[in-house]
Protein backbone atom coordinates (compact mmCIF):
# COMPACT_ATOMS: atom_id res chain seq x y z
CA UNK A 1 0.00 0.00 0.00
CA UNK A 2 3.00 2.29 0.15
CA UNK A 3 5.59 1.97 -2.61
CA UNK A 4 3.52 -0.73 -4.40
CA UNK A 5 6.55 -3.04 -4.57
CA UNK A 6 6.00 -6.80 -4.21
CA UNK A 7 5.97 -7.94 -0.59
CA UNK A 8 8.40 -10.48 0.84
CA UNK A 9 6.99 -13.64 2.39
CA UNK A 10 7.25 -12.23 5.92
CA UNK A 11 5.64 -8.87 5.08
CA UNK A 12 1.95 -7.99 5.37
CA UNK A 13 0.12 -5.12 3.66
CA UNK A 14 3.13 -2.80 3.62
CA UNK A 15 6.84 -3.44 3.17
CA UNK A 16 9.40 -3.04 5.95
CA UNK A 17 10.95 0.01 4.33
CA UNK A 18 7.65 1.88 4.20
CA UNK A 19 6.79 0.79 7.75
CA UNK A 20 10.12 2.12 8.99
CA UNK A 21 9.47 5.45 7.26
CA UNK A 22 5.91 6.08 8.40
CA UNK A 23 5.43 9.68 9.63
CA UNK A 24 5.22 9.02 13.37
CA UNK A 25 4.19 11.86 15.68
CA UNK A 26 6.10 10.81 18.84
CA UNK A 27 3.23 12.35 20.84
CA UNK A 28 3.62 9.64 23.48
CA UNK A 29 7.04 11.11 24.31
CA UNK A 30 5.72 14.70 24.62
CA UNK A 31 4.12 16.37 27.61
CA UNK A 32 1.20 18.61 26.61
CA UNK A 33 1.32 17.33 23.03
CA UNK A 34 -1.10 18.69 20.39
CA UNK A 35 -3.67 15.90 20.89
CA UNK A 36 -3.82 16.50 24.63
CA UNK A 37 -4.31 20.20 23.92
CA UNK A 38 -7.44 19.47 21.84
CA UNK A 39 -9.21 18.37 25.02
CA UNK A 40 -7.93 21.03 27.42
CA UNK A 41 -10.84 22.65 29.25
CA UNK A 42 -13.27 20.04 27.87
CA UNK A 43 -12.34 16.69 29.40
CA UNK A 44 -10.24 15.33 32.25
CA UNK A 45 -7.78 13.23 30.21
CA UNK A 46 -4.79 11.38 31.65
CA UNK A 47 -2.93 11.05 28.34
CA UNK A 48 -3.68 11.45 24.63
CA UNK A 49 -1.71 10.73 21.48
CA UNK A 50 -1.92 9.95 17.77
CA UNK A 51 0.49 7.52 16.16
CA UNK A 52 0.91 8.94 12.64
CA UNK A 53 0.47 12.10 10.64
CA UNK A 54 -1.69 11.81 7.55
CA UNK A 55 -1.76 14.03 4.51
CA UNK A 56 -3.97 13.98 1.43
CA UNK A 57 -2.80 11.29 -0.98
CA UNK A 58 -0.15 10.06 1.44
CA UNK A 59 0.62 6.54 2.59
CA UNK A 60 -1.24 6.86 5.91
CA UNK A 61 -4.43 8.01 4.20
CA UNK A 62 -4.08 5.10 1.76
CA UNK A 63 -3.75 2.58 4.59
CA UNK A 64 -6.71 3.97 6.53
CA UNK A 65 -8.84 4.14 3.37
CA UNK A 66 -8.16 0.45 2.73
CA UNK A 67 -8.98 -0.37 6.34
CA UNK A 68 -12.22 1.62 6.36
CA UNK A 69 -13.65 0.89 2.93
CA UNK A 70 -11.87 -2.15 1.44
CA UNK A 71 -12.17 -4.68 4.28
CA UNK A 72 -8.42 -4.66 4.94
CA UNK A 73 -8.78 -5.34 8.66
CA UNK A 74 -5.23 -6.66 8.86
CA UNK A 75 -3.99 -3.11 8.29
CA UNK A 76 -5.77 -1.99 11.44
CA UNK A 77 -4.30 -4.83 13.50
CA UNK A 78 -0.82 -4.12 12.14
CA UNK A 79 -1.00 -0.41 12.95
CA UNK A 80 -2.55 -1.15 16.34
CA UNK A 81 0.27 -3.53 17.24
CA UNK A 82 2.96 -1.12 16.17
CA UNK A 83 1.35 1.77 18.04
CA UNK A 84 0.81 -0.45 21.07
CA UNK A 85 4.49 -1.42 21.11
CA UNK A 86 5.32 2.28 21.50
CA UNK A 87 2.65 2.96 24.13
CA UNK A 88 3.68 -0.05 26.21
CA UNK A 89 6.91 1.80 27.09
CA UNK A 90 5.03 4.85 28.43
CA UNK A 91 2.45 5.79 31.08
CA UNK A 92 -0.19 4.55 28.63
CA UNK A 93 0.69 1.07 29.91
CA UNK A 94 -1.24 1.99 33.09
CA UNK A 95 -4.57 1.51 31.27
CA UNK A 96 -6.95 -1.28 32.28
CA UNK A 97 -9.35 -1.50 29.32
CA UNK A 98 -9.31 -0.52 25.63
CA UNK A 99 -12.55 0.70 24.01
CA UNK A 100 -13.24 1.66 20.38
CA UNK A 101 -15.39 4.51 19.09
CA UNK A 102 -18.53 2.67 17.90
CA UNK A 103 -20.43 2.80 14.62
CA UNK A 104 -24.19 3.17 14.43
CA UNK A 105 -25.89 -0.19 13.81
CA UNK A 106 -27.09 0.88 10.33
CA UNK A 107 -23.59 1.84 9.21
CA UNK A 108 -22.18 -1.29 10.84
CA UNK A 109 -24.67 -3.43 8.95
CA UNK A 110 -23.81 -1.72 5.66
CA UNK A 111 -20.01 -1.85 6.08
CA UNK A 112 -19.92 -5.16 7.92
CA UNK A 113 -17.37 -4.10 10.55
CA UNK A 114 -16.14 -1.23 12.67
CA UNK A 115 -12.71 -0.13 11.42
CA UNK A 116 -11.67 0.71 14.99
CA UNK A 117 -12.11 -2.88 16.22
CA UNK A 118 -8.98 -4.38 14.61
CA UNK A 119 -6.95 -1.38 15.80
CA UNK A 120 -8.12 -2.10 19.35
CA UNK A 121 -7.27 -5.79 18.96
CA UNK A 122 -3.75 -4.92 17.83
CA UNK A 123 -3.27 -2.46 20.68
CA UNK A 124 -4.52 -5.04 23.17
CA UNK A 125 -2.08 -7.65 21.92
CA UNK A 126 0.90 -5.29 22.09
CA UNK A 127 0.12 -3.64 25.44
CA UNK A 128 -1.21 -6.78 27.09
CA UNK A 129 -4.49 -5.22 28.28
CA UNK A 130 -8.04 -6.42 27.74
CA UNK A 131 -10.52 -4.74 25.42
CA UNK A 132 -14.30 -4.38 25.27
CA UNK A 133 -15.68 -3.75 21.80
CA UNK A 134 -19.33 -3.16 22.89
CA UNK A 135 -18.49 -0.80 25.77
CA UNK A 136 -20.08 2.17 23.99
CA UNK A 137 -23.25 2.36 21.92
CA UNK A 138 -24.01 4.94 19.25
CA UNK A 139 -27.64 5.80 19.89
CA UNK A 140 -28.30 7.52 16.55
CA UNK A 141 -26.66 7.89 13.18
CA UNK A 142 -25.11 11.28 12.48
CA UNK A 143 -24.42 13.15 9.28
CA UNK A 144 -20.98 12.97 7.70
CA UNK A 145 -18.40 15.06 9.54
CA UNK A 146 -16.22 15.62 6.49
CA UNK A 147 -17.35 19.14 5.53
CA UNK A 148 -18.24 20.41 8.98
CA UNK A 149 -16.32 22.89 11.11
CA UNK A 150 -15.25 22.28 14.71
CA UNK A 151 -18.47 23.58 16.36
CA UNK A 152 -20.73 21.90 13.78
CA UNK A 153 -18.94 18.59 14.37
CA UNK A 154 -19.46 18.92 18.12
CA UNK A 155 -23.19 19.67 17.71
CA UNK A 156 -23.46 16.72 15.31
CA UNK A 157 -22.21 14.14 17.82
CA UNK A 158 -22.60 15.54 21.34
CA UNK A 159 -25.51 13.29 22.39
CA UNK A 160 -24.92 10.25 20.20
CA UNK A 161 -23.14 7.90 22.61
CA UNK A 162 -23.99 5.89 25.71
CA UNK A 163 -21.89 3.60 27.91
CA UNK A 164 -23.56 0.18 27.95
CA UNK A 165 -20.96 -2.09 29.61
CA UNK A 166 -20.96 -0.08 32.83
CA UNK A 167 -19.86 -2.95 35.07
CA UNK A 168 -16.75 -3.52 32.95
CA UNK A 169 -15.91 0.18 32.73
CA UNK A 170 -16.50 1.36 36.31
CA UNK A 171 -13.32 2.08 38.25
CA UNK A 172 -11.08 1.48 35.22
CA UNK A 173 -8.49 3.53 33.38
CA UNK A 174 -10.00 3.34 29.90
CA UNK A 175 -8.15 3.94 26.63
CA UNK A 176 -10.62 5.28 24.05
CA UNK A 177 -9.51 4.59 20.46
CA UNK A 178 -10.42 6.07 17.08
CA UNK A 179 -8.82 5.72 13.65
CA UNK A 180 -8.43 9.48 12.99
CA UNK A 181 -8.75 12.58 15.16
CA UNK A 182 -9.27 16.01 13.59
CA UNK A 183 -11.30 18.39 15.75
CA UNK A 184 -11.81 15.74 18.45
CA UNK A 185 -15.61 16.19 18.46
CA UNK A 186 -16.45 12.47 18.18
CA UNK A 187 -13.87 11.47 20.76
CA UNK A 188 -15.10 14.20 23.11
CA UNK A 189 -18.68 12.90 22.86
CA UNK A 190 -17.58 9.30 23.48
CA UNK A 191 -15.32 10.33 26.33
CA UNK A 192 -18.13 12.29 28.00
CA UNK A 193 -20.29 9.16 27.98
CA UNK A 194 -17.48 7.08 29.50
CA UNK A 195 -16.76 9.66 32.17
CA UNK A 196 -20.36 9.42 33.39
CA UNK A 197 -19.47 5.94 34.69
CA UNK A 198 -18.25 6.03 38.30
CA UNK A 199 -14.51 6.34 38.96
CA UNK A 200 -13.40 6.16 35.33
CA UNK A 201 -10.04 7.60 34.31
CA UNK A 202 -9.63 8.27 30.61
CA UNK A 203 -6.86 8.32 28.02
CA UNK A 204 -7.28 8.75 24.27
CA UNK A 205 -5.42 7.34 21.26
CA UNK A 206 -5.88 7.52 17.51
CA UNK A 207 -3.90 6.05 14.68
CA UNK A 208 -3.66 9.32 12.76
CA UNK A 209 -4.12 13.04 12.90
CA UNK A 210 -3.63 15.77 10.28
CA UNK A 211 -0.05 16.92 9.87
CA UNK A 212 -1.01 20.43 11.03
CA UNK A 213 -2.64 19.35 14.31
Amino acid sequence: MGCEAPLDADEEHICKYCLDHLPTTKHWEQTNNPIEQIFWGKLQVVSAASYLYFSKGGIVQEMLHNLKYNHQLGVGRLLGKRFGAELAKTPFSDIDLIVPVPLHKDKLRKRGYNQCDPIVEGLSEAIGKEYCLPALKRTASNESQTRKGRYERWLNVKSLFKAVEVERIAGKHVLLVDDVVTTGATLEACASALLEVPDVRLSIASIACPALV
